[in-house]
């Protein structure tokens, strides 16, 4: 099973780079960046089943190491103006930092694994990565607001 929740988390991830890299070629919009957490936020279900409850440690360090590694994705999620729409800015460093954190969370599900049961191991990763999730994508939409309002205010810019 573990193997198993592995692999997905690996394609889980190329996924996310091909996604990416796709809506590089688009405009955006702050439907776009909302969306994925609310969507997301309808696995903490799985806390309805006693098995993959967390203590209120596990439940701090997964939060912790959550925001912390959200940084990271804040960091590399830059906008900019093309023909008068807000385009997601490609970022090479974005590759190499998602492909990190999943060489991070494999780490930490083998270690982790020996002590915590199989399920309250993943009620913690699925709360790490919301905890990741919603401060990226907040940062994401204040960022999209602003250069929103500068269109709004200057429809003449023409930003490359």
């Amino acid at each position: 099973m573990a193997i198993a929740s592995s692999v997905v988390a690996v394609m889980m991830a190329f996924l996310i780079l091909f996604v990416r890299m796709k809506a590089a070629k688009k405009p955006t919009n702050a439907k776009k960046i909302i969306l994925p957490p609310i969507f997301m936020s309808t696995g903490s279900l799985m806390f309805l089943n006693p098995l993959f409850r967390v203590t209120r440690g596990e439940l701090i360090e997964a939060i912790v190491l959550g925001a912390f590694f959200s940084i990271f994705l804040i960091k590399t999620s830059k906008f900019e103006i093309r023909d008068n729409h807000i385009y997601l800015k490609r970022s090479k460093a974005f590759v190499w930092i998602l492909v990190g954190l999943i060489v991070i969370r494999l780490a930490l599900k083998s270690y982790l694994g020996r002590t915590i049961d199989y399920h309250q191991l993943s009620g913690m990763f699925y709360l790490l990565a919301f905890a990741m999730i919603v401060p990226w994508r907040v940062a994401m939409y204040v960022s999209y607001k602003r250069l929103e309002r500068q269109l709004k205010y200057d429809p003449t810019i023409r930003l490359t």
